[in-house]
């Protein structure tokens, strides 16, 4: 996706349209206008276009039928509705059915550059110009510091890097994104060795790391090239640095200091050409006040330290994330691009990612793979969320404060479902299943926004039985 993008843009107010079509301009867009669904229909049949923009009422019928026609015949193409008339169920099924946003008259500007900026997001995910950090999603300022110190360093590969962080939290993807900007995004003409250092036996770990001579040691019938030779002028990386036993630590710290090392039973030295990154999920320091790390190595790694973040801290990123990763999954496992339900990804930005990234890619893998081969929605592996009984335990002994603790800001159209689903839940009398009728919806759709919106619950509290 280039910075120009085509739009078409049908709407029946020609005074409107020409302010959209300005807007797009100055977004680097080119707008293509039709006033009426049989001119958007012609106009799709004959070009191609990146983005729809859709007003709902117009002569010859309704955009929300039209949108249909847009994800069949513009499959890739991303869609914006802007309607006088706002209606919940039909920006629900909309949103359900691929709408990427759903805006009302008369617009807000701030609102709709700011719809059109996620969308062109969402263009970045889906195709990363070469040699750009496509793995290195995320605007949570810690991240991108992180990101940038590690960019600082790629063209100086004498300095030790040290990644910090919880399990999951990326450090060997970060490792790999250094590699490739140290290799002007070509990651594959050199060399990217990664050793997990609790995976390696004590006994083994000399000559996997320097190589072998044959007879070096019983069953050695020949010579073994170690991974510090496999990683010759390309990137060695030591993960999980704080297992290594404590008598193999002067060893490494040997290597580290000279970039000079022997094979397993051999006298001749060889120079190692290439970068070492090491990380670990463990405290260093305090590993070295309880006597299990040398202090001297903690000096010798410790030169350019980057400390990745948990998922938790940057649940901001977590949407551009989950494309990224979805769009990944799909293309390894040979399925069509699938989407993220709204409340599925609600789902997501409620849950703390104990496992951080890597619980969510495999949340996400899992998910993909039990999906039905012909779904447009991914069917969302939901079996890591709170049951339902932990969820109705916490509401009942929660605080009247914590009840009234502050939301995250909600969207123009998640303020008009809030305020729709209160409205009709309070006139109910805090009966979900005439709650769900009224709104057309089944009821464990209310016991979910009951679940988001939580602050609401008391309005169930004096509803009678319901059959």
């Amino acid at each position: 996706m280039t910075d120009t993008f085509e739009c078409l843009i049908v709407e029946d107010d020609a005074n409107f349209a020409s302010q959209l079509q300005r807007f797009i301009e100055t977004e680097g867009g080119r707008g293509t206008h039709a006033s009426t669904l049989q001119e958007a229909r012609a106009l799709l049949g004959s070009k191609r276009f990146d983005l729809v923009i859709l007003d709902n009422r117009l002569p010859d019928g309704t955009g929300h039928a039209f949108h249909a026609d847009v994800v069949a015949r513009a499959p890739e193409a991303k869609s914006i509705m802007i309607t006088g008339a706002p209606e919940l169920s039909q920006a629900v099924a909309l949103t359900r059915n691929g709408l990427s946003e759903y805006l009302t008259k008369p617009v807000d500007l701030a609102a709709l550059e700011a719809a059109l900026q996620r969308i062109k997001l969402s263009w970045r995910i889906a195709t990363p110009d070469p040699g750009t950090a496509s793995q290195t999603l995320g605007q949570a300022p810690a991240f991108r510091a992180a990101m940038e110190r590690l960019h600082s360093v790629a063209r100086h590969p004498d300095a030790m890097v040290l990644l910090l962080g919880e399990t999951g939290t990326g450090k060997d993807m970060a490792a790999r994104q250094l590699h490739a900007w140290a290799t002007d995004g070509h990651p594959a003409s050199r060399p990217f060795i990664a050793v997990n250092c609790s995976a390696v036996p004590a006994d083994m770990f000399e000559a996997e790391l320097f190589g072998s001579e044959r007879g070096a040691y019983t069953g050695a019938d020949r010579r073994r090239s170690g991974l510090v030779e496999a990683a010759a002028e390309g990137t060695l990386f030591l993960d999980e640095i704080g297992d290594v036993p404590l008598a193999l630590q002067s060893k490494l710290l040997r290597f580290l200091e000279s970039r000079e090392y022997r094979a397993l039973g051999s006298t001749a030295t060889r120079r190692f050409e290439g970068r070492v990154v090491c990380a670990t999920n463990r405290d260093l320091a305090e590993e070295v006040q309880r006597g299990r790390f040398r202090q001297d190595l903690l000096y010798r790694l410790d030169v350019v330290r980057v400390q990745l973040p948990p998922l938790r801290e940057r649940a901001g990123d977590i949407p551009e994330l989950t494309a990224h990763l979805l769009e990944g999954l799909c293309a390894r496992y040979g399925r069509p691009r699938l989407q993220l339900r709204p409340d599925d990804a609600h789902a997501l930005l409620s849950h703390s990612f104990p496992g951080n990234v890597r619980e969510l890619r495999n949340i996400l893998e899992r998910s993909v793979l039990h999906s039905d081969p012909s779904a447009v929605w991914l069917a969302l592996d939901r079996s890591w969320l709170p049951s339902t009984t932990a969820v109705a335990s916490a509401s009942t002994s929660a605080t009247p404060a914590a009840a009234s603790a502050p939301r995250r800001q909600l969207t123009p159209l998640e303020q008009q479902e809030y305020e729709t689903f209160r409205r009709v839940l309070q006139e109910e009398g805090g009966a979900i299943r005439r709650t769900a009728a009224r709104l057309g919806v089944s009821h464990q759709v209310v016991l979910r926004r009951l679940r988001w919106w939580p602050e609401l619950r008391h309005l169930t509290e004096t509803a009678p039985p319901e059959s």
